[in-house]
């Protein structure tokens, strides 16, 4: 039966209270990478206000209803792929993105962020665009993008940046066809590939003065074939609303810009109403701050955590005596039926033949999935092996890939070996995917990769009489473990969007609750495709 779920954590022993210290120093790192990221933008405010323009966050600020809640997306984008000093890296790539409501619709909110490099397009940043595409088009979310680009830095010209940018715009194609509006806001310039970002929107509102959109602007127009016209005749918003059609809204300035995509939206009907209030949880969310051990080698009983995400803190647990080392429990957040599974230890066979029945069962009953990854990964050993782990391991990959429900994702802490995969991990598209600051993924962990790497080379002296030299060997190990650290990092994942952005703990049940209602909204909107997306008139 469904029971209040009886903790026995204590919060203010001196482990938990370690804990919480390591974790909130995660979390004021995460944020000052954030701030970095928006500082820098803000140092261009000076030439902005010149010129009569709001900074990119201004632009989204205003475009969101005030007070709705906001779910950022992707804030570490490129972290340590543009630089690799911790100290220097601007995470972001490039640009704002998130999923928000405007005019009470629900919307997928993307902003060029004009204030770094004057919008330039990093190899992140597309990769980032790309995902949220496909949130979008997942949750059937109206596209917005406020725009304002240089295009490409062709002094970091790379040809694969060049061929894989074109699915930005067939996915933007692909937008409309479903059905999905895709509406786009030019504040600035649009060159070259970047100009069929208006081409291919279903709505394109431009600023007096400032929106320019051309396939070849005047420098490369000159080049090519000798011909001398100004930024306004060859792209500028007057021409594009009165003379090429580009343009159906023409604003005085962003602010009206802004004002004119709000308004568009209001016009969708696509307002949802509101669900009603559920009982929160009965056990504090502060708790998930010290739940969990640094180094992740200290056990977690995972219903710990659940409990601290679900309505009145309600549980039933599902096979409660088999496979116990893997949790399965259904609960309520936010209204929202769910299930979810989570690890008390290595996956063995009963635990994956216990996900894998559960799995089947939440699909049976339309039920989404949320997975709390806390997982070293499949048992290994002899017993293991001869009982049938591959194949029973199998099983719950075959599940996990093949459900016909959202899934969502949650990497609590260790997300080691192929229980990444059967945990339902990026390489399994979860609708949503998020990590906590401490959470570290990799194919095992730094200290086994090493011992194993070890034991492997001293084999291999053994084999020619050679002994192994303890200082070698061990700077050896000591590098292995330093590098797998460093990858496993969730910082450094989150900055190639392995997973959808990193999280406080305590705002867990928020964001589920958020895509909850995003996933029940998606299913219930109903959409007019077409054959193509909307042609341009």
């Amino acid at each position: 039966m469904t029971a209040v779920f009886t903790s026995r954590f204590n919060p203010g022993s001196a482990e938990a209270t370690q804990r919480r210290a390591a974790l909130q120093t995660r979390l004021h790192a995460l944020r000052a990478l954030e701030d970095r990221a928006a500082a820098a933008s803000s140092r261009s405010l000076p030439q902005f206000e010149k010129r009569g323009q709001l900074l990119p966050r201004q632009r989204v600020a205003l475009l969101l209803d005030a007070g709705a809640p906001w779910l950022p997306l992707c804030t570490l984008a490129g972290y340590l792929q543009d630089v690799k000093d911790p100290e220097k890296s601007v995470p972001g790539g490039g640009m704002v993105a998130g999923i928000g409501f405007v005019s009470g619709v629900r919307c997928m909110v993307v902003a060029s962020d004009s204030g770094i490099e004057a919008g330039a397009i990093q190899p992140m940043g597309l990769e980032k665009i790309l995902r949220v595409q496909e949130i979008a088009l997942q949750n059937r979310l109206p596209f917005i993008h406020l725009v304002e680009s240089a295009g490409a830095n062709l002094m970091r010209y790379r040809v694969e940046g060049f061929v894989h940018g074109g699915t930005l715009f067939r996915n933007l194609a692909r937008l409309s066809a479903a059905g999905i509006p895709v509406i786009t806001v030019q504040h600035g310039s649009g060159t070259a590939g970047g100009a069929y970002m208006p081409g291919l929107s279903d709505v394109v509102i431009m600023v007096q003065g400032r929106s320019r959109a051309f396939l070849a602007g005047p420098p490369l127009l000159m080049a090519a074939t000798g011909e001398i016209a100004t930024e306004e005749e060859l792209g500028g918003a007057e021409m594009h609303t009165a003379v090429s059609g580009l343009g159906e809204y023409l604003a005085q300035d962003d602010r009206e810009a802004i004002g004119l995509a709000r308004d568009v939206v209001a016009q969708l009907g696509w307002n949802t109403a509101p669900r009603p209030s559920a009982p929160a949880p009965l056990l504090p969310a502060d708790d998930l701050l010290s739940l969990m051990s640094a180094d992740l080698r200290q056990p977690v009983d995972m219903r710990e955590v659940m409990a601290r995400l679900v309505d009145g803190s309600e549980l039933l647990e599902f096979k409660a005596r088999y496979g116990m080392a893997t949790l399965c429990a259904q609960g309520r957040i936010g209204g929202h039926a769910v299930g979810f599974i989570g690890n008390n230890g290595p996956i063995d066979v009963a635990g994956a033949n216990k996900a894998t029945h559960f799995i089947q069962w939440m699909c049976q009953l339309g039920h989404p999935i949320i997975y709390l990854q806390n997982t070293t990964g499949y048992m290994v050993g002899k017993d293991s092996e001869q009982g049938g782990m591959i194949k029973h391991g199998s099983k719950m990959i075959q599940a996990v890939t093949n459900a016909t429900v959202p899934q969502i994702t949650i990497q609590c802490g260790a997300s080691f070996g192929a229980g990444n995969y059967g945990m339902c991990g990026r390489g399994y598209a979860p609708r949503f995917l998020f990590s906590w600051p401490g959470a570290k993924t990799a194919v095992m962990g730094g200290e086994q990769a090493a011992r194993t790497m070890q034991i492997v080379t001293e084999a291999a002296l053994a084999r020619k009489g050679i002994t192994p030299d303890p200082a070698e060997s061990q700077a050896q190990f000591d590098k292995i473990v330093a590098m797998f650290e460093a990858q496993a990092d969730a910082f450094y994942t989150s900055g190639l969007l392995l997973d959808d952005g990193v999280i406080d703990p305590r705002d867990t049940r928020a964001v589920l609750a958020f895509c909850l209602d995003t996933c029940a909204e998606a299913q219930a909107r109903t959409l007019r495709p077409l054959s193509f997306g909307v042609a341009r008139m």
